[in-house]
C-alpha cells in the first residue's frame, strides 16, 4: 500500500476526509503519544482575554489541563545495545509463543475459559498484548513508533484486538532511570553541564519513543524544555523495525503490503533525522528565521549551549494542543485553521522547507495573543523545484475540474508511469478529484461535512491491485502533513475559503518560480 493518490486528506474515521489516509497510513511514520510528542512545551494554559473572543470559550481554553507522563509510564532503562535489544524482541516472540499455548490449553478443557474474546486470535490475548506493550514501552526507539503507527488504522485495517493492543502503546512511554539521564547529560554536555542551567527536572514532563522532555531554568531565568534523547536508539533503527515486523508477521495477521520496502525506507530516513539533534536545532532556527514576521506563529528560541547530537534545550512554550480548542467560537476555529492551511502552502510553495509531523501538540495555540506555536522539528525537509513545479499543477488541476490535466501531471509527477490500466487511471482521477474539492469549492468549505470518506473507499481495490510504480519519495512525508492539517480542519469543524487561499498562492508561486 501506499500514499499514491493521497493529495488532501485526514487521519481520523471521524473526519470526512479521512478514510484514504486510514488505509494507507501505514506506509508513514507515527507522530508519537497523543499530545505528548517529544516537543518542547510544558506550560498549556495561556492568560488573559482576546477581544471578541467569549469569557467561557477562552476559559476553556485557559483551563485545559497539562498533559503529563501517562499513568502507565513508569521509570525504566533503556536497553542500549542492539544485542539487549534483540533479546527483548526474542523474549517478547517466545513469550507470545506460550501464551497461544495456554490460550489454546484452556479453551480445550471442559467448562475451560480464555482471556481472548470468543472468535479471536489466540495470539492476541490479554496476556500477550500486555507482552507486547511492555517490550515495546521496554525498547522504545524505532519499535515503539511502528507500534504508535499501527494504533491510528481503523477497525477494518486491522483487527479491534490489534488496534486496542497498539492503542495502549500509543498512550504509554516509560522514561530513563536518573542515572541513565545523568549518563547522556554528561556524554552530551560535558561533566560540568550543570554550570550551564540553574536548575533542571530530573523527572520528565513528556516521554515518547526516542526521548523525553525535562523542564529546566536558566541561570538568567529563562524557562526552557530539554530533550535527553534515549541511548541506543538512533543505532537501532533499522533492526528494531525489521525485529518487530518479524514478531508480529508470525504471530498476527497484519494487512498485506502494510510496510512496503518504498515506505519503509522513508520511515527509516526519517527516523535517522530525528535522532539528530543538531539538524532539528538548524532547523528549527531556520523556520525561526522564515516566520519572523509572521503575525500568527511563532517558533521559540534553541539555547546553543545545550544542542548536541543527542540533546536539545529550546525555551520552554506556552499554549494548549489544536484539539483542546474545540470549545472556540467559529470564527476562532476557522481563523486558526485557515492560518494553518496557509502555513502548509508557505511551507511547500514558498519555504520549499516544510515541517512534516502534524502532533496535535506540534501546535500551541495562545488564547492570550492569538498566536500558534510551533514545534518539533526534527521532521523537516526540503522539496526540490522540479517537485513543487508539478505538485502544485496537480492541485490547480483539480481546483478547476480538469481530469485530463489531472492525469498528465500527475504522470510528469511520476505518480503513474502512463502505462497503467483505464480502470486505473479512472480511479487515480477520480480521487484526486475528489480529495481536491475544498480547492474547488466556492465559497466556505465545511471540512466537518460530506461522504469523501465513502467515495474514496469505494476506489481503494482498484487503486491498490493496478498500481506500477511506489509514488515520489517526497510524498510520505508531505502527505502525512496535509492529513494532519486537513483532520485538524475536520475536528474544529472550520469553515474555510481554501479555493481563494490556493489561488493566491498558486498565483503568488509562478510569479516568484518567473522573477
Amino acid at each position: 500500500m501506499d500514499w499514491e493518490l493521497v493529495f488532501w486528506d485526514a487521519r481520523a474515521p471521524d473526519s470526512a476526509l479521512g478514510i484514504l489516509a486510514e488505509r494507507v497510513l501505514g506506509n508513514v511514520r507515527p507522530t508519537g503519544n497523543r499530545g505528548l510528542p517529544l516537543t518542547l512545551s510544558r506550560r498549556w494554559a495561556g492568560s488573559g482575554e482576546r477581544a471578541g473572543c467569549m469569557r467561557e470559550q477562552e476559559a476553556s481554553v485557559q483551563g485545559a489541563e497539562q498533559e503529563g507522563l501517562s499513568d502507565r509510564s513508569r521509570e525504566r532503562k533503556v536497553p542500549a545495545s542492539r544485542i539487549s535489544r534483540l533479546a527483548n524482541f526474542g523474549g517478547l516472540a517466545v513469550g507470545l509463543g506460550l501464551g497461544v499455548l495456554t490460550e489454546v490449553a484452556k479453551k480445550s478443557l471442559p467448562g475451560g475459559q480464555s482471556s481472548s474474546r470468543p472468535g479471536s486470535s489466540p495470539f492476541l490475548s490479554e496476556a500477550n498484548a500486555e507482552r507486547i506493550v511492555q517490550t515495546l514501552c521496554t525498547v522504545r526507539g524505532a519499535a515503539l513508533k511502528v507500534g504508535q503507527m499501527l494504533s491510528i488504522q481503523d477497525n477494518s485495517f486491522i483487527s479491534p484486538q490489534l488496534q486496542r493492543i497498539f492503542e495502549r502503546v500509543r498512550q504509554s512511554a516509560d522514561f530513563m532511570p536518573r542515572w541513565q539521564m545523568l549518563k547522556v547529560l554528561e556524554e552530551e554536555l560535558g561533566r560540568d553541564w550543570r554550570a550551564k542551567v540553574a536548575s533542571l527536572e530530573e523527572v520528565p514532563f513528556a516521554a515518547a519513543s526516542i526521548g523525553q522532555v525535562h523542564q529546566g531554568t536558566l541561570r538568567d531565568g529563562t524557562e526552557v524544555a530539554v530533550k535527553i534523547q534515549y541511548p541506543g536508539v538512533a543505532q537501532s533503527i533499522q533492526s528494531d523495525i525489521q525485529n518487530l515486523l518479524a514478531v508480529l508477521r508470525m504471530s498476527v495477521a497484519l494487512p498485506e503490503g502494510l510496510f512496503a520496502e518504498q515506505s519503509l525506507q522513508a520511515l527509516q530516513q526519517e527516523l535517522a533525522w530525528e535522532c539528530d539533534y543538531r539538524r532539528e536545532a538548524a532547523c528549527a532556527q531556520n523556520f525561526r528565521q522564515l516566520l519572523a514576521n509572521d503575525p500568527f506563529f511563532r517558533v521559540p528560541a534553541v539555547i546553543k549551549e545545550l544542542c548536541t547530537t543527542r540533546v536539545l534545550g529550546m525555551e520552554l512554550a506556552g499554549g494548549v494542543p489544536l484539539d483542546q480548542c474545540q470549545g472556540l467560537s467559529q470564527d476562532i476555529r476557522n481563523q486558526i485553521c485557515f492560518q494553518l492551511l496557509r502555513l502548509c502552502l508557505r511551507e511547500l510553495f514558498e519555504f520549499r522547507f516544510m515541517q512534516t509531523d502534524p502532533n496535535w501538540a506540534n501546535f500551541l495555540y495562545d488564547a492570550s495573543s492569538h498566536q500558534v506555536t510551533l514545534l518539533d522539528f526534527g521532521a523537516s525537509r526540503e522539496f526540490g523545484t522540479e517537485f513543487t513545479d508539478h505538485y502544485i499543477e496537480v492541485v490547480m488541476a483539480a481546483a478547476n475540474g480538469d481530469r485530463d490535466r489531472v492525469l498528465k501531471k500527475s504522470r510528469d509527477l511520476k505518480f503513474l508511469t502512463g502505462f497503467e490500466t483505464k480502470a486505473f487511471s479512472d480511479a487515480h482521477v477520480e480521487a484526486v478529484m475528489i480529495l481536491g474539492e475544498p480547492f474547488a469549492t466556492q465559497g466556505p468549505y465545511d471540512f466537518g461535512a460530506g461522504d469523501t470518506a465513502r467515495r474514496v473507499q469505494g476506489l481503494i481495490p482498484v487503486l491498490l491491485q493496478h498500481r506500477l510504480r511506489p509514488p515520489p519519495e517526497e510524498t510520505y512525508a508531505l502527505h502525512r502533513k496535509l492529513a494532519g492539517a486537513f483532520l485538524a480542519c475536520a475536528r474544529l469543524r472550520a469553515h474555510i475559503a481554501c479555493r481563494d487561499l490556493f489561488q493566491d498562492t498558486y498565483h503568488h508561486y509562478w510569479a516568484s518560480r518567473q522573477a
